[in-house]
């Protein structure tokens, strides 16, 4: 069955002005910026104002208890004080994972935001990040919330691709999703070409 088209929505123009502009800031950052101690810096600053609403700044109170919750929250929005688990794994290359880890977690902490259950802003934030995380990614890919990947430095998204809502793509080894794909909301994509398992529908 032919995929049926989709149709073509924006948000208000003053949205999408300002939209736009983030995420032109924060490409032209990550470009600028390769190191992984700044890169988690700039992480940090925005988490802080996309899940706190306010500025990064200011001392942290470690004296009161009833203060703890709130400092492991802020600390937590640094990429620097986070393990994930592909960072465990023996096949691992260190040093490029570092470079990307800082981006892997803002798409991972944005997608479990309010601002992540924005479809058009969504699906333009993780392609920004994908140009940066992935070794290519093409022109008119469309990725939905929860798309996790492994290691991300070892991904090729070729042109015209949709990765639909919550399915893995698993780049322990070279990993290349061809021109035109199409993976299923819950697909497991590997570098064999097969999806191992995927819903009946992809509805996002």
């Amino acid at each position: 069955m032919a995929e049926e088209q989709e149709r073509e929505l924006k948000p208000l123009p003053e949205a999408e002005s300002a939209y736009l502009r983030w995420l032109a800031h924060l490409d032209a950052e990550f470009t600028r910026h390769n190191k992984p101690e700044i890169r988690s810096e700039i992480v940090r600053d925005e988490l802080h104002q996309l899940y706190l609403g306010r500025p990064h700044g200011g001392k942290l109170n470690f004296t009161l208890v009833t203060e703890l919750p709130f400092n492991v929250l802020q600390l937590t929005l640094d990429p620097r004080n986070v393990t994930l688990r592909p960072e465990y794994y023996p096949d691992v290359d260190p040093e490029k994972y570092a470079e990307v880890k800082p981006l892997i977690w803002f798409w991972q902490m944005f997608d479990r935001s309010p601002v992540g259950l924005n479809v058009w802003l969504g699906s333009r934030f993780r392609c920004m990040l994908g140009h940066h995380i992935f070794k290519h990614i093409g022109k008119h890919v469309r990725i939905y919330r929860g798309v996790e990947f492994t290691f991300g430095y070892n991904l090729t998204i070729e042109d015209n691709c949709t990765i639909h809502k919550f399915s893995v793509l698993d780049d322990r080894q070279e990993l290349v999703v061809p021109a035109g794909t199409r993976i299923l909301d819950y697909a497991r994509y590997d570098s064999s070409g097969q999806v191992i398992h995927h819903a009946a529908n992809a509805t996002e």
